[in-house]
């Protein structure tokens, strides 16, 4: 049966179970999606419909694939536009089908701009359809890419005068995606290593969640009794409340870091950048890393030890040698840990319970914390001080209870997670915590989520400044002449959420926190989205980074 060649795309589509895809107008392919009966959530612009995809696939580690059309033949505005989302989704490995136009055949000579030269270098693929039977064979090779090694985001650009094909001449199977296990003398080795170490740290990244190999990661720390670091990405892979648990930031997690002898990386590129610890003293420490992929080997330090493959075959293959030598001990090991934790709570627990005003921003996280079921909710944050500090004091108990960053953080995306994981869960309660420049980023998307009744609530810390406070824990503050912004009195966020839809609240008194959060999610399970402003003091405090030489 001939078919038009975007009608047989949004069919292939539904096969392979893509529940949904974001858009925003205009390109032809949306058209198609609702003429087959694909839904489509329209978002405020298109830099946010790539991000809402982009959350989708990292909250589910890429077992459901996020999709989104752009806007791009030779009015590329679009895709312009969503550049900076589609380069976020490669700097971080999340698995993003992106849907262009391009321009039709004969039609290049009218435009400067190459859009599938111009995304080579944030894309794992990009393939340009010159025919329509070759529908198929271009959506085939996308999925390939999508659910096999190292995840990145994809690019297809199919033009609108592609014509029809014939569907029973040119058939389509969805993809399984493939994986590939270590060399099994790569794993005694490491093994071997491991177990002569003095004071080993199992160091976890994303590619644990991507293998869904979190069982797995538990049962092998727990029989090599190691501490467990994980990097930003990866928080939650390893339950936070065990007590091998190293946290991901802050004094604890320095402590391991600087004093192992080796550090038993799985699941991560090791790379050192703004939101990652470097390995401090690394020449005088043994690497081991398991990667699924060989350009992060002796990328940015000596790999002494190399086991390449997907991260759940290594670890089942580690837990099969290890489990012959029967389980270590160490309760010294845990009681250390214990006393660690304790340590750093003492710093951090006096202002989670703050009675000050205006509220400090650790009141709100402790009140969440106490609000929040850990086994059924999840909490991401936004660039700068809401970032630095959820991830320093909330304590994710389960995989992608929390969502953290890599490589690159922009302002804005906690609501495309939020949203992503309520998507991908509705039953949980999915939580965002922002601040002052996150809210401007993602206040024109307000509408949308309020018009598909999506339930999250985002949490506002307020306090009119910009990351790099004026007058007061940083002295004159590192951005002293663009700190500041209007303050509560002159712009209220929370009345423009009001406005087109939202639950809204503003909060002064830190005995109000937990009503209000509880109010929010209340109007959650009723489907309306919420948004409490928190009139919050400037409080930049956090857990740091470990630097390489063991400065921070």
């Amino acid at each position: 049966m001939k078919i038009k060649a975007a009608n047989g795309f949004a069919r292939i589509l539904k096969s392979e179970g893509i529940p949904w895809v974001s858009c925003y107008p205009t390109n032809h392919v949306n058209n198609a999606l609702g003429e087959e009966g694909v839904p489509i959530l329209m978002m405020g612009e298109e830099r946010f419909a790539v991000a809402v995809a982009d959350g989708f696939s990292r909250v589910t580690s890429g077992k459901q694939i996020g999709v989104c059309t752009v806007m791009a033949n030779l009015n590329a505005a679009g895709i312009q536009m969503a550049y900076g989302a589609i380069a976020q989704a490669w700097e971080d490995s999340s698995p993003l089908l992106v849907i262009a136009e391009g321009v039709g055949q004969g039609a290049s000579r009218h435009t400067h701009y190459d859009m599938a030269e111009a995304f080579k270098s944030v894309t794992k693929w990009v393939g340009k359809v010159d025919r329509a039977d070759l529908v198929p064979d271009y959506v085939r090779r996308a999925f390939t890419q999508l659910r096999s090694g190292r995840p990145g985001p994809v690019l297809l650009i199919m033009p609108r005068d592609l014509g029809d094909y014939d569907e029973d001449e040119h058939p389509y199977t969805p993809v399984k995606g493939w994986r590939s296990g270590p060399d099994p003398d790569d794993v005694k080795a490491a093994l071997r290593v491991l177990l002569t170490a003095k004071d080993p740290l199992l160091h976890v990244g994303e590619g644990v969640l991507y293998a869904d190999a979190t069982g797995e990661l538990l049962r092998f720390a727990e029989l090599a009794q190691l501490p467990v670091l994980t990097t930003l990405k990866a928080k939650g892979a390893f339950p936070e409340n065990h007590p091998l648990s190293v946290g991901v930031r802050g004094s604890l997690a320095d402590h391991f870091l600087t004093k192992c002898d080796l550090l038993f990386s799985i699941g991560s590129s090791l790379f050192p950048n703004r939101f990652s610890h470097a390995v401090p003293n690394a020449d005088k420490k043994t690497i081991i890393q398991c990667t699924v992929d060989i350009l992060d080997i002796n990328r940015s330090y000596e790999t002494r030890h190399a086991v390449v493959g997907d991260a759940k075959l290594t670890l089942q293959a580690l837990i099969a040698e290890l489990s012959a030598r029967g389980p270590k001990k160490r309760p010294e090991l845990v009681e250390e840990i214990k006393k660690g934790k304790e340590a750093f709570m003492a710093k951090f627990r006096p202002w989670m319970e703050s009675n000050e005003t205006p509220i400090n921003p650790y009141r709100v996280l402790g009140d969440l914390m106490k609000v929040l079921d850990p086994k059924s909710s999840f909490v991401t944050a936004d660039s700068g001080n809401t970032r630095d500090q959820t991830s320093t004091v909330y304590e994710a108990q389960i995989p992608r209870g929390h969502l953290g960053w890599g490589n690159v953080s922009t302002l804005g995306f906690s609501l495309a997670g939020a949203v992503g994981a309520k998507l991908a869960f509705p039953d949980r309660q999915c939580v965002l915590v922002t601040g002052d420049a996150g809210v401007c980023y993602m206040m024109g998307n307000f509408e949308a989520i309020a018009r598909y009744k999506i339930g999250i609530t985002a949490l506002h810390i307020n306090n009119g400044g910009y990351s790099g406070y004026g007058p007061g824990f940083w002295g004159g503050g590192h951005d002293p002449y663009t700190w500041k912004v209007s303050d509560h009195a002159s712009a209220c966020m929370a009345n423009m959420a009001k406005s087109v839809g939202f639950y809204s609240e503003d909060v002064t008194s830190p005995s109000e926190v937990m009503p209000a959060l509880k109010r929010a999610l209340d109007e959650n399970a009723k489907g309306r989205p919420a948004f409490l402003e928190f009139i919050c003091s400037h409080h930049p405090v956090h857990g740091g980074w470990v630097r390489a030489g063991g400065g921070h």
